[in-house]
């Protein structure tokens, strides 16, 4: 089984670009579920330009699925996820100024800087996963901190795809196969949408969850939500049976 966490931070791009509830973030995520998604995504940024700090408490009350959250773990954040308490939080080495989270850890350099991150999580109850390039070498060091899970980033997959270079896939396969070998499981996201996704579910069955957003959303304006959801629901289940 593959989950589907559905990512609606741009939901919240949307809405804050008129200062107003339009769309309803809120009954976004309320509805997301009801179509069939096993969990939402959202990832709170110092500036708030899409998912404010409110949005994740008022969206952490409505989960009857899964929460994840991402981020960079600042004092702020690790605040904010201890106090809400969500199923996963993921954690993600984004500076203030990116667009989007475009890299993964370096764990062997920030090691024990994760470790002791991680250790509060655990604590407290919350799974947790490292936003990780594909990178074999350094997931022996992201077992180290204590992870239950690594997320792939899949940035470079989705470029490769896209220009029918298929054997992108491979340096994921290697890097999935060390994450399994030691005891982790995988997550998976960024740039994935409804072209590459059974490419990538085929290529490494055994990921857990993938987390989609941008690709979705955007689908949605032409398909509908509730339509692209069951879409990818589809594919994914059909790689898988």
């Amino acid at each position: 089984m593959v989950n589907l966490s559905v990512n609606i931070n741009k939901i919240a791009t949307l809405r804050n670009a008129r200062c107003g509830n339009i769309p309803n973030v809120l009954q976004v995520a309320i509805d997301v579920q009801k179509f069939g998604c096993q969990g939402i995504t959202i990832h709170p940024r110092p500036d708030e330009r899409h998912i404010t700090y409110k949005d994740v408490y008022d969206i952490s009350s409505v989960i009857t699925t899964e929460l994840n959250i991402e981020g960079n773990p600042t004092e702020k954040f690790m605040n904010l996820v201890l106090d809400v308490k969500p199923s996963q939080v993921t954690l993600v080495p984004d500076s203030e100024d990116v667009i989007t989270s475009n890299s993964g850890w370096n764990t062997f350099l920030y090691q024990d800087f994760l470790t002791d991150k991680i250790k509060k999580l655990k604590d407290y109850g919350i799974r947790t996963s490292i936003f990780l390039d594909p990178k074999p070498e350094l997931v022996p060091y992201a077992a180290k901190t204590g992870a239950d899970r690594i997320e792939l980033y899949t940035g470079y997959f989705a470029i490769g795809y896209e220009d029918k270079k298929w054997n992108c896939i491979d340096i994921y396969v290697d890097t999935a196969k060390i994450a399994v070998d030691n005891h982790m499981l995988i997550n998976a996201g960024h740039d994935l949408n409804l072209d590459n996704i059974s490419f990538l579910i085929k290529k490494i069955p055994y990921i857990s969850e993938v987390s989609i957003g941008h690709a979705l959303i955007n689908e949605s304006i032409y398909m509908g939500l509730e339509n692209t959801i069951q879409s990818y629901l589809k594919k994914i289940h059909k790689v898988l049976k």
